[in-house]
Parts: C-alpha cells; structure tokens; sequence
C-alpha cells in the first residue's frame, strides 16, 4: 500500500526542498520512496509541484490523479490548481496567504487568495488552513514554512514519521548555519498542527484493501492452490511408480 503526498506551490517557497525532506526521511527509514519535481518556466513565481510517494506498490513517481492521500499547498491557487489529485476523503493542508503572479500587476484582478480558500472549504472535508506569516513571525520570515507546514502536517497525525524522524532529517540535509531555526519552526508547525487533530490520523487512505491488493491476494491464493494440487499429482504418480 502506498500513501502519496503532493506538495504544490510557486517558485521560491521552498517547495522542492519540503518534499526533499519528506523523501530522505522515508529512505532513512528504510521505506520505498519514489518522487519527482514538475516546475514552471519562472523559476521564481512559476508553478512548482512536487510528487512524494511512499510504499512498495508504488511502482512510478508521479501521483496519479485521484491518488493523493495529503496535499500540502503553499500557495492557495495551487491548491485548487491541484485539487483533482486528491482522492476521496484525502487531507489537504493549505497556506492562505496568496502569492500574486506578475500577471496581477498588469491587469489587476483583486485576487487575494480568499475565494480560492472559500472554494477549499467547500471541496475538502478535511482541510487544515495556515497563515504563514503568522506561523512564521517569530523566525521573521515566511521562508521558513516550507519547513513549518511539514511541522503542521507531523502534529494533526498525517504523517507517519516522529518529529524525531524528521528533525533528524532537517538535521543533516539543512545548511549548518539555518539547522537550529529550521528545527524550531517544525516543531512550532507541530505546535498548530497538534490543534488540528481531528482532521484524522495517518493514514488518510481507507484501511481497506484497494482493488488491485485484492486482486493481488487472490492471484496469490490461486497460485498457492495450484501449486498444492500440483504437488498432490507429483506425490500420486511417485507412489504409482513404486
């Protein structure tokens, strides 16, 4: 069983180096992991997606459509850019804070990021909303909620990694000088997210078997089957031989 964590946001944010640390956490562990980057043309400003997926059935690193168990967005139009990724009774984690694209100084729309987070409340049942500049106002810059919303994500239970896990991770993958800062911005994440508990714990996916385990077992109890008769014929002939 496999659980996929799409990561979406704008160039900038840190959105590559916050799935970065989820996958080097889940390798740490042992665990299969496969991920993948799909970035705008902007490198600052352009849409950036990235695709964390973990667990042995998960034979391709891109999420397909429908198949997220948790959507971490950066960015609230990423979110709803992103939305058709999430499965059913998925979790999305959110930042309300609006980036504005170039294109708002041009032709000005009055975009601010409310309506997308209207629309989310809406969509989503379990939808966790963050202010990033509240989140990140004792560290004095939102640069650092790429690591404070992986801090949200841990807290509410929707990872299934320990904050030891992780810290441990931040710790050897984080320059030297930005280690410390980085580790207490996750754990204030973890702080925020731990209030919002009640979206569920890990995993998101329904504990039911998916289709194609099902078809997996029952292939193998077939073949467990037919090996048994086989043997059964093998031990019939041997004896007749005597």
């Amino acid at each position: 069983m496999s659980y996929n964590i799409l990561l979406c946001g704008v160039g900038g944010q840190g959105t590559v180096l916050a799935s970065k640390l989820l996958a080097a956490t889940a390798g740490a562990a042992d665990l299969t992991v496969h991920s993948a980057e799909t970035i705008g043309m902007a490198q600052r400003g352009g849409p950036v997606t990235s695709h964390v997926r973990i667990g042995a059935d998960a034979f391709s690193p891109l999420i397909p459509k429908g198949s997220a168990d948790l959507i971490i967005a950066f960015e609230p139009a990423e979110a709803v850019r992103n939305l058709d990724y999430l499965k059913k009774n998925g979790a999305v984690i959110v930042n309300e804070n609006c980036i504005k694209p170039v294109t708002e100084s041009l032709n000005p729309t009055g975009y601010d990021g409310s309506e997308m987070i209207t629309y989310l409340k809406k969509s989503v049942s379990r939808l966790i909303v963050v202010n990033a500049e509240t989140l990140c106002e004792p560290f004095g810059s939102t640069k650092f909620f790429n690591i404070a919303v992986l801090g949200v994500a841990e807290g509410a239970g929707l990872l299934d990694f320990s904050k030891e896990e992780i810290t441990d991770t931040i710790e050897k993958t984080v320059k030297k000088d930005f280690v410390e800062v980085n580790k207490k911005a996750f754990l204030r994440g973890c702080e925020i997210g731990e209030k919002e508990s009640s979206v569920g714990e890990f995993p998101v996916a329904s504990k039911e078997p998916a289709k194609s385990e099902e078809k997996a077992l029952t292939a193998r109890r077939m073949s467990e089957e037919e090996t048994e008769r086989i043997l059964a014929i093998q031990k019939e002939m041997a004896k007749k031989k005597k």
